[in-house]
């Protein structure tokens, strides 16, 4: 009988690019998944809907720069893709191609940094800054096989953790921070109107925004049918923009009809998913959807991830426009603050943590 390739490697070490230069074929206990949770990648059966190719995609131009026809129909395709979806891709953003591609020489020169230089900007524990293994608690929990390097870009900021190495890192941090939040202003107003909703509503309400970026490194692993990238979660944020490096394999899986669907990459696309905050909002019309990461054996991943939200002092509660008597209030009132405290000291574990924090 066939064994797994498993092992408790002789040195306490979680990373993962170190941890396949050691040993490439072995997958040490703590990353191995349970059963119950390992991907499935073997595909999805053809009959079974719906298919990776119904994603629905959003011309950014048409809303922007179409005819009052044009914007109107996309506008109606954003609202299907937020009611039936809460994922979809999006073409024609305008953020020059050439800043993407620079991201992601960035994302990349860090992590092929030696591990000593990066973890001069080790992950402060309780947050979602800086680099290591992020909602880690306990020493016997599965592990993502995933590296991330996380950094606030509004709000409570760590200088130090700015990374000095590659050159011109922060520079490119900074320009493609603020071109992504132009775009999740721009689609917080379609969206608003989507909803029949005024365009600035939640502009107005959001206060101070909060943004933040996560670039995720997923190495090749001997074993992607024993791990997971990233664990099943929904996010936190009001919107999350999501962009997928290029050439990279298929990794990003939504849950959809209770069947994982990969999200095949569009070149040039960035994908934008409606997070918790939207959620609670609009009284779960528009819902925040568990997503995952898987891996490949052969070729690495690359992401960057940028949030979206409001002010940490805000008060989210379901809007009027959205409670009736056939509709009634399914959230409780909370801060959103607190509930970001609620999201660092949780595991990923799918939608728990807003039914539990939020859900009345």
């Amino acid at each position: 009988m066939a064994t797994l390739p498993v092992s408790n490697p002789p040195i306490n070490i979680d990373d993962v690019q170190e941890l396949r230069k050691i040993n490439p074929n072995t997958i040490p206990e703590r990353f191995v998944q349970d059963v119950t949770e390992r991907p499935n990648l073997n595909g999805i059966p053809l009959s079974l809907s719906p298919s990776p190719d119904d994603m629905p995609i959003i011309d950014f131009s048409k809303l922007t720069k179409g005819n009052k026809e044009e914007t109107h129909e996309e506008i109606l395709k954003l609202s299907t893709a937020c009611e039936e979806w809460g994922f979809f891709q999006i073409i024609n953003h305008d953020i020059d191609l050439d800043l993407l591609e620079s991201i992601e020489k960035i994302t990349r020169g860090f992590f092929m940094l030696p591990l000593e230089e990066k973890q001069k900007y080790a992950l402060i524990p309780g947050t979602f800054q800086g680099y290591g293994q992020a909602l880690v608690f306990s020493e016997d929990q599965k592990l993502d096989w995933c590296n991330m390097f996380g950094l606030a870009i509004e709000t409570v900021r760590f200088p130090h953790l700015w990374p000095q190495r590659p050159a011109g890192f922060s520079e490119a941090v900074e320009e493609y921070s603020r071109e992504v939040k132009k775009l999740c202003q721009n689609m917080l107003k379609y969206i608003a109107l989507s909803l029949g909703l005024k365009g600035d509503v939640f502009e107005k309400m959001f206060g101070e925004t909060l943004q933040g970026i996560r670039m995720n490194y997923y190495p090749p692993c001997s074993r992607p049918d024993l791990v997971l990238g990233l664990s099943p979660h929904s996010d936190a944020s009001a919107i999350t923009v999501l962009q997928q490096a290029r050439g990279s394999p298929v990794g990003l899986e939504i849950l959809k009809d209770n069947t994982w669907l990969p999200v095949l990459p569009i070149p040039n696309a960035l994908v934008i998913n409606i997070g918790d905050t939207i959620e609670v909002l609009t009284n779960g019309r528009y819902q925040s959807v568990e997503h995952r990461a898987v891996v490949h054996q052969e070729k690495d991943r690359m992401s960057i991830v940028s949030f979206y939200a409001p002010s940490s002092e805000l008060e989210l509660s379901p809007m009027p426009e959205f409670v009736d008597e056939n509709n009634p209030c399914r959230f409780r009132s909370y801060n959103h603050g607190e509930y970001t405290v609620h999201v660092s000291e949780s595991r990923l574990q799918g939608k728990k943590t807003l039914n539990n924090f939020a859900r009345i």
